[in-house]
């Protein structure tokens, strides 16, 4: 597939990288000649400096040849405009990352096809949506839903002591009647491991763990992790992700938002009717404080400072905060967000990569993740009638080293998988893979 991608900032460059790992013709067009040649310079791609609002660069990009155009610069207006003109020029199909709600209206997204913009992509919603759904399962680090939760899949944090602490997972497999959870995968000292049956949890590992919702409760107690439920909830920032995160959760949970412009705290408290807006500055702690920080269950920082967010989680979790979440916007803070234990980190960026990445695959996709602490994705993928998953048993399938299968969604049934399950036609299959195994799995599903 011919893709390009207007703006090489951080979701255009991961863009960029993932679909050429997945051998996609790629051509990454920015007016900042410099980004370009650092990516350039590590990537087989065509770089061009220009714009994609003026015709001339998009005409000299050969966009009327492109499978997909897609627009990701700093501004919405430039990103739409930039759709238009290529739909025009030739693209057979255009997405443009918006930073406004109100265009994804259903009649407003008809409007916006039918001026040349197929696809609109809104981050902060799909941020906010991610940072609710973490709230419902305490003790991890991730957590993703497939199929309306009939899978689930964990990241979650291994200590010395509990109960599969220095087992193997082979071990690990023996412990119940019945298999109850997959691990995909393991994070060990910024190293992704795809783990076979000898592979040991240790100290300090992140595991990813694909589930059942029956079979939660188990996993938690064999990662020694102690249920809770979340009644009360503060969100530092009042930003269009903090205002989207109180609305989704003001009906179910005690929620205050801390935001610290007056105006802007005043805007919030008219427009979040079950949500108690302070206006105050959250980096102060004696606020903090004063405003019951001991007696909340969650902590959410979404004020659009990667390093305030941080700390502010630090300084929650110190203050006995159960579940924390930080939105880190700097993806080269990640690890750093990681390794000193905040509960959740959010990066809107990776999220929008994820949803756009997926109309770039051949396969049949129901949903697409790239996961925020490792350098890898889970697909939903559908398997097609004839494909070579659906042929044998997955130990006898020869399964790439850089590429594992959690679980099987088959009708309204979810199935852990194991060797001896047989994927079958139409099944929903959930797959973790390196990005170096994206194009081999994605030949196995065709």
């Amino acid at each position: 597939m011919r893709v390009l991608i207007y703006g090489a900032g951080e979701v255009g460059t991961h863009l960029a990288k993932m679909l050429c790992n997945a051998n996609h013709d790629v051509i990454l067009m920015d007016e900042d000649d410099d980004k370009l040649q650092q990516i350039e310079a590590h990537y087989d791609l065509m770089t061009i400096v220009g714009s994609g609002t003026s015709i001339e660069n998009l005409n000299e990009a050969n966009v009327k040849l492109c499978n997909l155009f897609i627009a990701v610069p700093p501004f919405q207006d430039m990103s739409i405009l930039s759709s238009i003109l290529a739909k025009k020029l030739g693209a057979k199909k255009t997405v443009s990352r918006i930073n406004n709600s109100e265009y994804l209206d259903p009649d407003n997204q008809e409007y916006f096809k039918q001026l040349g913009v197929d696809e609109l992509i809104y981050p902060e919603g799909l941020a906010s949506k991610e940072i609710a759904a973490s709230l419902k399962q305490v003790g991890t680090r991730q957590l993703y839903e497939f199929s309306g939760s009939k899978l689930v899949l964990f990241a979650l944090k291994i200590r010395d002591g509990v109960p599969i602490a220095n087992k193997t997972l082979a071990e690990v497999s023996i412990l119940h009647d019945k298999k109850n959870y997959n691990t995909v995968a393991i994070i060990r000292n910024d190293r992704t491991i795809i783990p076979r049956g000898d592979d040991k949890f240790l100290h300090n590992d992140l595991a990813y763990i694909i589930t059942t919702h029956s079979a939660i409760p188990q996993v938690l107690k064999d990662a020694g992790k102690i249920q809770f439920d979340i009644k009360n909830v503060m969100i530092l920032g009042g930003s269009r992700i903090g205002e989207k995160v109180a609305k989704l959760l003001e009906s179910n949970y005690n929620v205050k938002l801390i935001e610290i412009n007056k105006e802007r705290a005043f805007r919030l408290a008219d427009k979040l009717e079950e949500t108690l807006v302070i206006s105050g500055d959250g980096r102060n702690l004696e606020l903090l404080k004063d405003e019951g920080i001991k007696k909340m269950d969650a902590f959410i920082a979404v004020t659009g400072n990667s390093e305030v967010n941080i700390l502010a989680c630090q300084l929650a979790k110190k203050y006995g905060v159960k579940k924390s979440v930080a939105e880190v916007e700097n993806i080269d803070y990640i690890d750093l967000a990681e390794n000193i234990g905040i509960g959740t980190s959010i990066n809107k960026k990776l999220i929008a990569a994820s949803h756009i990445y997926r109309l770039t695959l051949h396969s049949n996709v129901a949903h697409v993740t790239c996961l925020t602490a490792v350098d890898a994705e889970v697909f939903e993928l559908v398997a097609q009638e004839g494909s070579k998953i659906t042929k044998h048993p997955l130990r006898k399938l020869g399964l790439p080293k850089d590429v594992n299968i959690g679980g099987v969604i088959r009708g309204e049934e979810a199935i852990i998988a194991n060797g001896d399950t047989t994927i079958l036609p139409d099944d929903k299959v959930v797959v973790f893979t390196l990005p170096s195994g994206i194009s081999k799995i994605e030949k196995m599903f065709n």
